[in-house]
């Protein structure tokens, strides 16, 4: 008898926990409102000027390269740095961006290792001028 109504409880139960989950299925102009806000995002994190370079894929599979030359609501502006041609590029139509530019934390790396290098390289000739008398 415990054992009928336990299975009885359980399979409530399971039922009640998957039948109340919400869809997980997200529509069309959800899934393009996200992909922009993430290319914002994305285009806000590598800056403006020509240390800001990126390779952008549209949707009609066109890469363009260059640097982020100017950021606005809807839109931005790469530039060609060989050519210096201008192209506008709204947001909705990027599906990829690439950025080429170091992150911040990249460059202080680089910074420490060419710290710690010269470091190195002064100890190691002050100890063999001095023929190891430190």
């Amino acid at each position: 008898m415990f054992k009928k109504i336990f299975a009885i409880l359980l399979a409530c139960l399971l039922l009640q926990i998957y039948g109340v989950q919400p869809a997980a299925a997200k529509s069309k102009e959800e899934k393009q409102a996200q992909l922009t806000e993430k290319v914002k995002v994305g285009i806000s994190k590598l800056g403006v000027g020509r240390d800001a370079r990126a390779e952008v894929r549209l949707q009609d599979k066109t890469k363009l390269t260059g640097y982020i030359s100017e950021v606005k609501d809807e839109s931005f502006v790469i530039t060609d740095p060989k050519t210096n041609a201008t192209t506008s590029v709204a947001y909705a139509d990027v599906t990829q961006v690439k950025g080429h530019s170091l992150s911040t934390g990249a460059k202080v790396a680089i910074g420490v290792g060419i710290g710690i290098a010269v470091a190195v390289l002064v100890i190691w000739l002050v100890w063999e001028t001095h023929d190891g008398l430190f």
